[in-house]
């Protein structure tokens, strides 16, 4: 059986590589954590921020709602305690959705 090297996934992020992935200052990620509950990193001796894949998918909804879908950020608050559970659903589909879009966009671009 031949050797299959394992791929290596990151356990944390940065403050500076969570806003680059939404295009955002990191003041603005600093401010959310201030704001909302659910964005909690943990932080090293130094205090840098250090992001799990939850935190990011917590800021992923937080700039759903507030930057896409126009929420101010009481509206988002409120959004977040008494759905957050459809919350979640309505983003794994929106991702589901945007992949299928890039792979029949990709295929498109192939065949032509």
């Amino acid at each position: 059986m031949p050797y299959k090297e394992k791929t290596i996934e990151k356990k944390y992020f940065a403050i500076g590589e969570v806003a680059s992935m939404f295009k955002v200052a990191t003041s603005l990620i600093r401010f959310w954590e201030g704001e909302f509950d659910i964005i909690k990193p943990k932080k090293n001796r130094k205090g840098n921020r250090q992001f799990t894949k939850e935190d990011i998918e917590n800021v992923k909804i937080i700039y759903h709602l507030v930057k896409e879908r126009g929420f101010t950020l009481q509206g988002a608050k409120d959004m977040l305690k008494n759905n957050s559970d459809q919350l979640k659903d309505k983003m794994e589909m929106i991702d589901s959705l945007t992949k299928v879009r890039a792979f029949l966009v990709d295929l498109k671009k192939n065949i032509s």
